[in-house]
């Protein structure tokens, strides 16, 4: 399964938005199940970013979420995520 959390992120916060979600990424890299994971710039909206994940599974997805690191890591970031569902099972 993937995860994708668009993120609205004015530019004055963009520089501290890509470090943080570096962190996240690092602390999401340590949890058992996940496989991959980016963050990525819209080509036409410089306020727009996606962070994707990728995860062996939604059980493996839901830990690591709720692992205090991740919480920590994922707090500057997440609070400029768009209120919409963001995880996606294959097809």
């Amino acid at each position: 399964m993937f995860a994708v959390t668009r993120l609205r992120v004015p530019a004055a916060d963009v520089p501290a938005v890509v470090s943080a979600a570096a962190d996240l990424l690092a602390a999401l890299r340590a949890r058992p199940g996940f496989r991959d994971g980016e963050l990525g710039r819209a080509a036409d909206d410089p306020e727009l970013f996606a962070l994707h994940t990728a995860w062996d599974g939604v059980g493996s997805y839901r830990r690591a979420l709720s692992a205090t690191e991740v919480k920590i890591a994922g707090a500057p970031v997440w609070r400029h995520a768009l209120d919409e569902p963001g995880v996606y099972l294959p097809g």
